[in-house]
């Protein structure tokens, strides 16, 4: 049987398909050490059909925005197509500095006003 595509979180809750059930729903979850584990299985089907069913905007709903704006911070700084080594990349790369140093302010606000 062919792998089917891995689920596709989206903005709002979408279903997965039953092969996709099948293929990344682990037959019985473990608990090691406080996480979840399934005899060394990649669970990144798993968490992505969760993510899926839950919706990108509810899952961002149960978590800081400043922990989501630091976790997009490290990702896009991983990106080799931003660096200093062209005129447009170093451009790109101050652009992404400012934009994240607004979006944290407006993070630390929120959180601070609850």
């Amino acid at each position: 049987m062919d792998t089917p595509p891995l689920p596709q979180p989206k903005l709002d809750r979408t279903p997965i398909t039953f092969d996709q059930y099948a293929a990344y729903t682990p037959e019985k979850l473990e608990l090691w050490d406080g996480f979840y584990n399934y005899g060394g299985q990649d669970l990144t089907g798993f968490y992505l059909a969760v993510l899926a069913n839950m919706g990108l905007r509810e899952a961002v709903r149960h978590v800081p925005l400043s922990l989501w704006l630091e976790a997009i911070q490290e990702l896009a700084f991983q990106n080799p197509k931003l660096n200093f080594d062209t005129e447009i990349g170093e451009a790109m790369l101050n652009r992404l500095n400012r934009g994240l140093e607004d979006l944290q302010a407006v993070a630390e606000y929120l959180e601070e006003q609850g």
